[in-house]
């Protein structure tokens, strides 16, 4: 099944760039490009594509402005893949809690932008370990919000899978510690997932800090 991406950034190289690797692989397909965030909107809207590749800081509407329109919006609801400098922005919370399913370092290789296009859209979330850093240093700073649903919502078993998610732990590392397979883990985080009308793991992560079930060194 080909992964149909939309390219929202202000640079026109960086566009092209992206535009020309992409398209070189068998199973990405992009379909559009968007030189500010209003733009990849409106093409959002048209295309229907299954990954937005969006830059944070364009012209007209920012990238974080943009994602919350576009997950807010009726219709299918694409990943977003969130373009950054770690070393330069400051968005890292705000774009998850935008709903955001990642971040790619727009400096990042070839090779990596294309599987980072594959593990959102394949419903994972992109978190490199200095992302969950930040994201536990702004929860220990702004402290949990009222939760969003009951903790007798998700199992004692589901709390623990959960918990592991919110630290930045893989699928792998989780089986490890529980002693479980690898596809037990799959299916619990499925399950916590619908239960607590989440799309994905990095929205996981930001509800269980969120809501207090996680707490930053805890």
């Amino acid at each position: 099944m080909t992964i149909r991406v939309l390219i929202a950034d202000d640079q026109g190289m960086v566009r092209t760039g992206f535009t020309v690797f992409l398209s070189s692989q068998p199973d990405i397909e992009v379909v559009g490009e968007a030189a500010d965030g209003r733009e990849a909107m409106a093409r959002t809207a048209e295309l229907r594509p299954d990954v937005v590749l969006m830059d944070v800081r364009m012209p007209v509407m920012d990238g974080l402005a943009a994602t919350r329109a576009i997950l807010d919006a009726d219709g299918p609801k694409p990943k977003v893949l969130i373009l950054t400098t770690f070393d330069l922005d400051d968005y890292v919370y705000e774009a998850l809690r935008a709903g955001a399913s990642g971040f790619l370092l727009k400096d990042a290789s070839a090779q990596q932008l294309a599987e980072a296009v594959r593990v959102v859209a394949s419903g994972d979330a992109l978190l490199a370990p200095s992302v969950t850093r930040r994201l536990i240093s702004e929860f220990a700073r702004v402290g949990p919000r009222r939760p969003r649903a009951r903790p007798t919502d998700i199992t004692e078993r589901e709390t623990e899978v959960l918990t592991l998610i919110a630290q930045g732990r893989s699928n792998q590392e989780i089986a490890e510690q529980l002693v479980v397979s690898e596809q037990t883990v799959k299916t619990h985080v499925g399950r916590i997932l619908a239960k607590l009308d989440l799309r994905d793991r990095a929205q996981a992560i930001v509800y269980a800090y969120e809501t207090g079930l996680v707490r930053p060194g805890g």
